[in-house]
């Protein structure tokens, strides 16, 4: 896997984990909602690993940043 392919990836992920909490927020905020089933539990779970899958993606995106920056320092020597 190319440095670039891991950064793509995990910028995904974090899109995805993006996506997840506005989900969770959006069902959290329409709880109250005459018909609209909604379990606070399953959403607050949903907001608490959402939050850990974007700090994973974000750690390895710095990762990547990082081996670029080492491999252009490399080859600027």
């Amino acid at each position: 896997m190319t440095i670039s392919a891991a950064m793509s990836m995990s910028l995904a992920g974090m899109q995805t984990q993006s996506q997840r909490l506005t989900t969770a927020a959006h069902n959290i905020a329409n709880a109250e909602t005459p018909g609209f089933e909604v379990d606070p539990a399953r959403e607050m779970i949903d907001v608490l690993t959402a939050e850990q899958g974007s700090a994973a993606n974000a750690a390895v995106f710095e990762t990547g940043a990082d081996m670029w920056d080492m491999l252009m320092t490399i080859k600027r020597d």
